[in-house]
């Protein structure tokens, strides 16, 4: 088996660079600094035998797009990385006697898996508002999102 070609794309921020150095390296990049293309090389064994990947890490920038249909033309392979922001709800904060989950056991799982936590009422609208924006702010933390534009046809990323 020849070398593998892997390409690893997604937006910008999103942690491409420190998944490929995690897996090239067993390093993790504290400080973020955008991409413009990085390679990588790591030797495996599949089957008994040595491979050798080639692995690009790509620009998740709107001004590097250009170069997207020459990685498509030489990769083998594509790892797509994305960060959704998730909140966890413990809804019917206002039925305590029924509770099946202590807000404990929510906070700790909640921090344990790096995800926001509230809990709320729908019924007596407890925190259901600032559950929403807490989402919200979350993801204008990361950088203002990015308006979808109308497809116009079939596109290959």
């Amino acid at each position: 088996m020849g070398d593998i070609n892997i390409v690893v794309m997604g937006p910008a921020g999103v942690g491409k660079s420190c998944t490929t150095t995690r897996f090239v390296q067993d390093k993790f990049i504290e400080k973020y600094d955008p991409t413009i293309e990085d390679s990588y090389r790591k030797e495996v064994t599949v089957g008994g035998k040595s491979v050798l990947l080639e692995i690009l890490d790509t620009a998740g920038t709107e001004q590097f797009s250009a170069l997207r249909n020459l990685y498509v033309k030489n990769g083998n392979a594509f790892m797509l990385v994305y960060s959704v922001p998730i909140i966890i709800v413990g809804n019917k904060c206002d039925m305590v006697n029924e509770r099946v989950v202590s807000t404990e056991k929510g906070k700790k799982f909640a921090e344990s898996n790096n995800l926001l936590f509230m809990e709320i009422s729908a019924k007596d609208n407890i925190n259901v508002t600032q559950a929403f924006m807490a989402l919200v702010e979350k993801i204008y933390a990361k950088g203002q999102p990015q308006k979808k534009k109308k497809s116009t046809g079939c596109h290959v990323l």
